[in-house]
């Protein structure tokens, strides 16, 4: 009995509820931790399951190692240095708004919780 088929290759599921571009900063906020944060530290950071994080990363990994030996135009090192230096520079904006946006909850949070109490 043929299991495979013709829907061998078919991924049969859900579409994604995180947009492209959340999943891409999850995946270069991984890889910038440089292995010193595990993928649930990570992910507890950008609100999503350790899994769902290392599945990201192994996505990506299979889409650059088809895209590096299946497309001929690949950046030279100058310019990969450059992108690279652009994310970064987008990536910190990002955190620096995120860690503002967790301090003004954090205070709500302190103050309502004193409200409470009052």
């Amino acid at each position: 009995m043929d299991l495979e088929g013709p829907r061998k290759g078919v991924l049969v599921g859900r579409r994604s509820p995180y947009p492209e571009e959340f999943r891409n900063d999850a995946v270069a906020l991984y890889r910038a931790a440089a292995g010193r944060r595990t993928y649930s530290a990570v992910a507890a950071d950008v609100g999503v399951t350790g899994e769902t994080l290392r599945s990201w990363v192994r996505q990506a990994d299979e889409q650059a190692g088809r895209a590096s030996s299946g497309e001929a135009a690949s950046e030279s090192r100058d310019e990969e240095i450059v992108r690279l230096r652009a994310e970064l520079g987008r990536l910190r904006k990002a955190e620096k708004k995120w860690e503002l946006e967790r301090e003004i909850l954090r205070r709500a949070a302190q103050y309502f919780a004193k409200e409470m109490r009052a």
